[in-house]
């Protein structure tokens, strides 16, 4: 029984840190499924796969019972990571439920005592996630948004010169933004574009006569 009891806690703990780091990564990008929520999604799938298979020794029943019921859980749960914006359509938080899906599959692994396959998952996991999105990004593949702000004598001047810079590329403002003061308006905008279209942008921005002090504030993180 102690054998037992220290090889089901060591799968425990082994699930807790793959999940944690992968949970990490997520916390790191601020996305709503964190260290916290990985975590406990590759704990859990752990903990339900050694009780599914212990429950049935005990029990004489199916081994895999309640580990299978693992798979609905968890796409319920990232059923409700995905949120549908109103603007333009769009889906955003997919990345998100894959994670969560793919994460309590570790922990079954974990659980099943597949410790390799788990460890190897897990990375290949962390290097998706880390490395696909830029390489994605630089290669323009993937669309990245980046917020710019700009200045000028009034509010109707400036969007009219955004627009007209944008329409070359058919790009449209995004949760766009305004200030006045008594010398000027500033108008800050987000963007959805490739680097390259990203840069051209920015540099007809710097080149227009009738916007004042054009910058990029950085990037707003996507999935």
């Amino acid at each position: 029984m102690t054998s037992v009891a220290g090889e089901s806690i060591i799968r425990l703990v082994l699930a807790a840190i793959l999940g944690g780091l992968i949970g990490l990564e997520r916390e790191f990008k601020h996305r709503p499924a964190g260290l916290r929520t990985n975590l406990f999604i590759c704990l859990g799938s752990a903990m339900f796969t050694l009780l599914s298979d212990a429950l049935a020794v005990e029990h004489i029943g199916d081994h895999t019972r309640i580990a299978a019921q693992i798979i609905p859980g968890i796409g319920f749960i990232g059923a409700g990571s995905i949120i549908h914006a109103q603007a333009g359509g769009l889906v955003i938080g997919l990345t998100t439920a894959a994670t969560i899906f793919v994460v309590a599959s570790v922990g079954m692994a974990v659980g099943g005592g597949l410790y390799l396959t788990a460890i190897f998952a897990t990375m290949l996991i962390l290097f998706c996630l880390l490395l696909l999105g830029k390489t994605e990004e630089r290669v323009g593949l993937k669309l990245s948004t980046l917020v710019y702000e700009v200045s000028g004598l009034s509010l109707e001047d400036v969007t009219a010169e955004v627009n007209r810079l944008l329409e070359p590329m058919h790009g449209i403002m995004e949760n766009a933004r305004s200030a006045a003061t008594k010398q000027h308006v500033r108008l800050q905008f987000e963007l959805s574009a490739r680097s390259k279209d990203h840069r051209d942008f920015l540099d007809a921005l710097q080149h227009s006569r009738v916007l004042q002090n054009p910058v990029s504030l950085g990037a707003v993180h996507t999935e």
